[in-house]
């Protein structure tokens, strides 16, 4: 499948499919004056790749403190938020991967997709466990080391996976949602707890109850859940 962005928008927004099956091994990169590693510099793969439990096949991540891991195996970020960000930086059309993410996706997005929906990609099996957190090497990819605030006030996050059923995933898979999670707390709504001071009491104890949260979120939230006694 051509990356054409006419191609993707003349299709229907309901129809949920992979674009592009995006991987890089770690590399060091330049970032003011000291080198880096960074797994960000994804770039599509042609035929099928097989994602383990631990991630995409051929696929590495450098940080594995705050990335990588069972929670966050699989990243994915929606093409509907392209045009958004070529707009807002004034940038010609983006290639697929360009985010850092493993799947260029349609038809999900961060408002809709709820943490622990589960997904089936052909055989593969897939939870949604939390929304992304930009770091610095997003900065440096997109050659704008202040986007990270406009980032996450977005609300254009992408969101992350956890590995439910291993298998094999190319361009042009479809997706099919075969659960969604009762609590029904979005990703857009969890980024709003974890990062942007949304949210009440009621809600973040919600979150808490969901098994597919990323234990790195969870923590956050125990901590802001304990401190919030005077939240109605």
């Amino acid at each position: 499948m051509c990356w054409t962005r006419d191609a993707v928008f003349q299709t229907s927004t309901t129809f949920m499919q992979v674009l592009h099956v995006n991987r890089a091994e770690p590399r060091n990169v330049l970032i003011q004056g000291k080198d880096v590693p960074t797994g960000i510099d994804k770039e599509p793969v042609a035929g099928p790749v097989h994602v383990y439990q631990l991630g995409l096949e051929g696929d590495g991540q450098a940080d594995l403190s705050v990335h990588g891991g069972p929670y966050q195996a699989v990243y994915a970020y929606p093409v509907e938020h392209y045009g958004y960000w070529e707009a807002e930086l004034a940038a010609p059309p983006f290639p697929p991967g360009t985010f850092g993410e493993n799947l260029t996706v349609q038809g999900l997005l961060e408002t809709d997709l709820c943490i622990g929906d589960v997904l089936a990609f052909g055989g593969l099996v897939l939870q949604v466990t939390c929304p992304r957190i930009p770091c610095f090497k997003l900065g440096n990819k997109l050659h704008k080391p202040d986007i990270l605030k406009a980032f996450l006030h977005s609300g254009r996050s992408g969101f992350y996976f956890r590995v439910l059923t291993e298998g094999s995933i190319s361009a042009g898979t479809a997706i099919k949602i075969m659960e969604r999670d009762p609590r029904k707390i979005t990703v857009r709504a969890l980024l709003g707890m974890y990062r942007l001071g949304e949210g009440d009491r009621k809600s973040i104890e919600s979150a808490l109850e969901i098994d597919a949260l990323s234990p790195l979120v969870r923590k956050d939230l125990e901590t802001r859940f304990a401190k919030s006694r005077e939240l109605k």
